[in-house]
């Protein structure tokens, strides 16, 4: 099983629910095999690490995102993937745009969220508070996720 996760940079949202999903599952779903990516719709900064927020956060849970380096979506990623899923409606819609053609489901990330809110703010003009909610975010819909595909096993 291979996810994508998707958001506009790939330098705070994406990476976050790679590196989230990437530890609860090694943590907590130790039996389920899944392989985790992440990348951004748009090219602004391909070859880049996460935001220094985005790392100093996930660095206070400890989760280490320094290793990642943003990317953008290919057509590839669609038949490469199972799940492409985005952090919002807008970047759902830019997959859409792009030909979401493939064997992956492309949905949003959390609708493997029950009772979450349905997109991951961007945090990127806020504040901490803002980067600890995507973290929190990002755990509910990993877990979730994870939950999910250890029933299809």
């Amino acid at each position: 099983m291979k996810v994508l996760f998707v958001c506009l940079g790939n330098i705070c949202r994406s990476p976050t629910a790679e590196g989230v999903a990437r530890a609860i599952a090694a943590r907590e779903f130790p039996g389920v095999r899944v392989e985790f990516d992440s990348a951004g719709t748009a090219d602004y900064h391909v070859g880049e690490p996460p935001d220094r927020r985005t790392i100093a956060a996930a660095r206070r849970r400890g989760y280490d995102l320094s290793g990642l380096r943003a990317r953008q979506v290919t057509a590839a990623d669609f038949s490469s993937f199972d799940y492409v899923l985005a952090m919002d409606g807008a970047n759902l819609a830019e997959l859409e745009r792009l030909g979401a053609r493939g064997r992956a489901h492309v949905g949003l990330f959390l609708a493997f969220a029950p009772g979450a809110e349905p997109e991951v703010p961007d945090p990127y003009y806020g504040g901490v508070e803002d980067f600890e909610r995507v973290l929190d975010l990002c755990e509910a819909g990993a877990r979730g996720l994870l939950a999910d595909v250890g029933h299809r096993k």
